[in-house]
């Protein structure tokens, strides 16, 4: 497990390049928490979260989808949101959130570490161990 720094993550975002015109952020919770919140408050927008549950501590699946344990965020006026989560793995978990969303919503993903485009981590193999998380 490779350990981060929370200044190195925080510069990475400083220099992301995200999208504009996003109203809002949505969070994958309960992994995307801090990812969302730090996003929200680098672009200066609201926060709302989504719960959801498809892994365990060892990031193995515990069911055979992901389950919703919340409410669905009411996004009210927003039209454009981002939807974070802390890993993009399988991307059952952001599907699944995106799912939940309302269809008119234009929701653009953004992770903090996968093998996609949209995620902040790439260079860096295997799992991390985030600062804010005890291990």
């Amino acid at each position: 497990m490779t350990p981060l720094a929370f200044e190195a993550i925080t510069r990475r975002l400083e220099a992301w390049r995200f999208p504009d015109g996003v109203d809002g952020v949505v969070g994958i919770a309960s992994g995307g928490i801090v990812p969302a919140a730090l996003v929200a408050q680098r672009l200066g927008v609201g926060l709302k979260l989504i719960a959801l549950n498809y892994r365990d501590e060892a990031n193995e699946p515990r069911h055979p989808a992901p389950l919703l344990l919340s409410a669905v965020p009411e996004l009210g006026a927003w039209r454009r949101v981002l939807l974070v989560d802390d890993v993009y793995v399988s991307g059952q978990s952001w599907h699944a959130a995106r799912a939940q969303l309302p269809a008119e919503v234009e929701v653009l993903p953004f992770v903090f570490k996968g093998k996609t485009d949209f995620a902040l981590i790439r260079d860096i193999e295997g799992c991390v161990q985030w600062p804010w998380r005890v291990y």
